[in-house]
């Protein structure tokens, strides 16, 4: 019997009601399955929000979870209302963008978001990605590691993309389409990598090398340019 997304958020909300009733305050769906984008192996990336979470809040979710069909597959997120309104802002760029709601907006939270915030995305999104890649380069050097690190950098590239024209790309076939250069090439890479199993320690090392290099870049480039509020 083929997977549906719809049919499972259905099952999924219809058990998270039950569980938590009014205390639900936005519901959303991230990842792939968000996206439009999921093939047989991708994970269920479901968005929580209640009025406030305690250890048992969290216990009780995951027993719910695990009475749901295909629970291997399901991850994502769950927080209190007042802990997601007091986030570090440039983390919650990409959450709030990234996020299909189901129940309830992020809207209230996405007007908080500035310019500044999405830089700072980009900068600690570059830093990341690159300490991550001196590290594997040097240690584990582990084809899975460089598959992540690459798809980290594709959210880096969503927040570049919206540096420069102010529009979010949720699809990755809309997001190639407003890359040039180097952040093209790190996009296309990214595509390649996730078909690949296998990779020669030559081609590891130059695709890392290549991700190291557009890494740094963008380290240098989001400390340099300034960006005016509108």
């Amino acid at each position: 019997m083929d997977f549906s997304i719809e049919r499972w958020m259905e099952i999924y909300l219809t058990e998270l009601k039950k569980t938590f009733g009014e205390r639900i305050w936005f519901v959303g769906l991230q990842g792939s399955y968000g996206r439009g984008e999921a093939d047989e192996n991708s994970d269920i990336d479901t968005v929580a929000i209640l009025d406030r979470i305690g250890p048992e809040d969290l216990e009780l979710y995951g027993k719910m979870l695990y009475k749901l069909p295909c629970s291997e597959k399901t991850c994502g997120f769950i927080s209190g209302k007042a802990e997601l309104f007091a986030w570090e802002k440039s983390d919650l760029f990409q959450f709030c963008f990234d996020t299909k709601p189901v129940i309830g907006s992020l809207n209230e939270i996405k007007e908080k978001i500035t310019i500044t915030d999405v830089l700072r995305a980009v900068r600690i999104g570059a830093c990341n990605v690159y300490h991550g890649c001196s590290h594997n380069l040097v240690h584990e050097k582990s084809l899975d590691i460089l598959k992540g690190l690459y798809k980290s950098a594709v959210f880096t590239l969503q927040a570049i993309v919206f540096l420069q024209n102010g529009e979010y790309k949720h699809k990755k076939e809309e997001l190639i389409e407003n890359l040039y250069g180097r952040d093209r090439n790190i996009l296309e890479n990214s595509l390649k990598l996730k078909r690949e199993k296998e990779l020669s320690l030559e081609e590891f090392k130059n695709i890392s090398k290549e991700l190291l290099l557009w890494a740094s870049y963008w380290i240098y480039q989001s400390k340099e340019r300034k960006y005016v509020e509108k």
